[in-house]
């Protein structure tokens, strides 16, 4: 059973990459090519525009602003993402500075 639609597909995917120290991105470049890794994979599921956010890479997501994070967010709310892909979703957790989840609000987001 596939659950990927045909409305899904019309949107962008987003990959969305982040390490949280500037030390994991001088270091562990095995994690960074995986995350690189989901573009061939969305495209694999049949989305052709890809959009990889990285932005947020060596950035902490305590109490920081994630500029990336942030436009993933924008781009939800204006409906242009069909999918996002990421190695691990506790990157995907908490908004930065307000406490909101992640989760919680993309849930909300698709009873819009």
């Amino acid at each position: 059973m596939n659950k990927i639609t045909a409305e899904h597909l019309s949107r962008q995917a987003c990959v969305y990459i982040r390490q949280s120290t500037p030390g994991q991105v001088r270091h562990n470049l095995e994690s960074q090519r995986r995350q690189y890794a989901l573009v061939d994979h969305a495209r694999s599921l049949g989305w052709g525009n890809v959009e990889v956010i990285d932005e947020d890479l060596g950035i902490s997501g305590s109490g920081t602003r994630r500029p990336g994070f942030e436009r993933l967010l924008r781009a939800l709310c204006d409906g242009q993402v069909g999918a996002v892909f990421s190695i691990e979703a506790s990157r995907l957790r908490v908004m930065a500075g307000n406490g909101i989840h992640f989760w919680s609000f993309a849930v909300s987001l698709a009873r819009c």
